[in-house]
């Protein structure tokens, strides 16, 4: 699995998704679209540990740092 996620983007994902966690935890948002924003949380926190976003792989999007090429 490689990383394809930079620092902002992980930062955007872990900040969404405790919006969401307090969102459902105070009952500002309730029923089907609460545990959707539940499992969205859930998702943006894992992609965000993990650096990887499997949706970017199709688009080939990579938001990290360019890796440079070693001279030989």
């Amino acid at each position: 699995m490689k990383k394809n996620m930079g620092t902002i983007d992980v930062a955007v994902r872990i900040v969404i998704a405790l919006l969401f966690i307090v969102l459902y935890a105070t009952n500002v948002v309730t029923g089907a679209l609460g545990i959707i924003l539940i499992i969205l949380a859930v998702v943006f926190i894992l992609t965000g540990i993990f650096r990887f976003c499997p949706l970017y792989i199709p688009f080939n999007i990579n938001t990290g740092k360019k890796e440079e090429k070693k001279p030989e």
